[in-house]
């Protein structure tokens, strides 16, 4: 089985400085005083969601007395976790957002750093990824999908929103060989937006799309794709009309998990509060708004089960791409 279950500083540290506010209390009194939020990349991705939306339901539960915010984009998510690590002292109350790229970049070298170089505090949601097809393909199943791809390989390209070895790829090379095929053999093209992947698949360019389950969840909504595969244990209340990968006899799984790091040598009481207030965060009708609003999964794992996971996920990934040529 495969489971990928990827100077003025000052100012914002003044910002950022907190305070424990006494023991968490069970009916989501207030764990500190405030939190500020790194963000590796620009406004409007998943990683800035990410954080806003914790953010928003942690203050508007009274967990966190005040939340902030500030994005550091910058080689593909490494400025921003070599001024956490070149920073340390004065950002103890700076938790910056994450998610599968830092374990791939990492060992692709985009950066030098990966997530042993951080103090992990918790995994916080995942997106499990999909296969779609157009809404008018004859291929309704992964059964359909394998069937095309031994009768012509190459007239069966997938296609997908990152680069060659990227996420999109990854997963869709993680699936076909799952199936029983050479990953090496699968056709991926990739496509630097989303308009430009989806005319690729109703053109008949691309037979499939590897994408995130929420998008496939946006588009099959909107009548444009049939979701024929998705990546998760258990069927996804988002999408029930959605078979998963395992249901289709294709033992493997994968999610694109998004959680939170402190910086190195963050004193131990800090990230307990952190943990506490994340942890208590789940059982608030706050967050099940922004939850649902989302379209995320819950997918909690805090100090060593979350150092267990990321180990696994950085083995496989890398076995995986080593096998593709690109490690």
């Amino acid at each position: 089985m495969t489971n990928f279950t990827l100077g003025r500083r000052a100012l914002f540290a003044a910002v950022a400085a907190f305070g424990l506010a006494g023991p968490a209390l069970a009916d989501g009194h207030q764990v500190m005083d405030s939190i500020h939020f790194l963000i590796p990349g620009g406004a409007g991705g998943g990683w800035d969601g990410t954080a806003r939306g914790t953010g928003e339901a942690l203050t508007n539960a009274g967990i966190v007395g005040t939340a902030s915010y500030e994005n550091m984009s910058g080689g593909g998510g490494g400025k921003a976790i070599g001024f956490l690590i070149e920073n340390a002292d004065s950002n103890h109350g700076t938790l910056m957002v994450n998610s599968t790229p830092i374990v791939i970049r990492s060992l692709t070298g985009v950066f030098p750093h990966n997530f042993r170089d951080l103090t992990l505090v918790s995994g916080t949601i995942g997106d499990y990824a999909a296969i779609v097809v157009g809404k008018d393909s004859p291929i309704n199943s992964m059964d359909d999908l394998l069937a095309a791809y031994d009768a012509d390989p190459s007239a069966t390209a997938i296609g997908g929103g990152s680069v060659p070895g990227g996420m999109d790829h990854l997963v869709a090379a993680m699936v076909m060989e799952a199936a029983g095929k050479d990953a090496l053999g699968v056709k991926y093209i990739p496509y630097d937006a989303g308009g430009k992947a989806m005319a690729a698949l109703l053109s008949g360019e691309i037979a499939a799309l590897s994408t995130g389950f929420s998008e496939a969840v946006d588009l099959s909504n909107a009548g444009e794709v049939k979701i024929i595969g998705v990546t998760s244990d258990e069927r996804v209340d988002a999408a029930p009309d959605a078979m998963t990968m395992k249901e289709q006899g294709i033992d493997t799984t994968f999610v694109n998990w998004r959680g939170f790091f402190g910086a190195p040598g963050l004193p131990e009481d800090k990230l307990a509060a952190y943990q506490e207030a994340i942890n208590e965060m789940y059982a608030t009708p706050e967050w099940e708004e922004v939850r649902a609003r989302n379209g995320w999964v819950n997918i909690h794992n805090s100090g060593d089960d979350f150092k267990a996971f990321l180990e696994q996920q950085e083995q496989q990934i890398g076995d995986l791409m080593k096998k593709l040529g690109f490690l």
